[in-house]
């Protein structure tokens, strides 16, 4: 294995043994011929029967529509391309020429995708327990920060489905700096949106939880108040 890829292991501490796997979920369409649209298919199905159980077994009391409301947040778009992030998966890609210049590397879509076929080729490298195993420690801070009463649109999403509304531009967020030794750090995010004269700085101890502080604020200033329950989708 050449040394990206044992750097990308180290991250999501799992070592192939077959290194095909890994090197094709790493693939995007756009290169043409094999690619980790399969695997993908296959990651998706297994992450988000991982997560049900996870949810089901966390929240015992919770009735179904709020238990698929929950799934619906953990396994999102957004929370996987979080996942992405955090192993800085950008990093590894393969891409087609067009998507190399058009920064297909930070594209949330392609590294969401890029999480479920991962997935996918662990799975197809060792078995359901082990593949069960990662997910549940990547999810594992997300899952314990659960709660029944929190509001089920975080401020990102929030601000992502206002500015779609408008069809304005997406909010485009930067880290600022990084603080403090390995297991203390404090980032500091900014955040750019279009109707907001200055930029917005949140910062916390991820990137996902500074970039939620600057979209929380970026809502206070456009005047959008989340209200507590308030549902990803219809349910029960």
């Amino acid at each position: 294995m050449n040394n990206p890829l044992l750097k990308l292991s180290q991250r999501i501490d799992y070592t192939f043994s077959d290194h095909s796997l890994i090197e094709l979920a790493l693939t995007h369409r756009s290169c043409g011929g094999k690619n980790n649209e399969r695997l993908e298919f296959l990651g998706d199905s297994i992450v988000n029967l991982v997560i049900a159980e996870a949810l089901f077994i966390k929240f015992p009391a919770a009735k179904e529509g709020k238990l698929s409301r929950l799934r619906a947040r953990m396994v999102k778009g957004v929370t996987l391309a979080e996942l992405a992030r955090d192993f800085a998966l950008g990093d590894f890609l393969h891409l087609g020429s067009g998507e190399m210049k058009s920064g297909g590397h930070r594209r949330e879509s392609i590294l969401a995708d890029t999480v479920e076929a991962i997935i996918g080729a662990i799975y197809l490298d060792s078995d359901m327990d082990t593949v069960k195993g990662k997910i549940l420690q990547w999810y594992d801070s997300r899952l314990k920060a659960l709660s029944l009463d929190d509001p089920l649109k975080d401020p990102k999403t929030q601000l992502q489905e206002y500015l779609q509304g408008k069809q304005d531009p997406l909010p485009k967020y930067d880290v600022l700096n990084i603080e403090g030794s390995a297991h203390e750090q404090l980032f500091k995010v900014s955040c750019i949106v279009k109707d907001l004269k200055n930029t917005i700085v949140g910062q916390g101890g991820s990137r996902r939880i500074a970039e939620q502080e600057a979209a929380a604020q970026a809502l206070k200033l456009l005047g959008i108040s989340l209200e507590p329950g308030e549902e990803l989708i219809d349910g029960k």
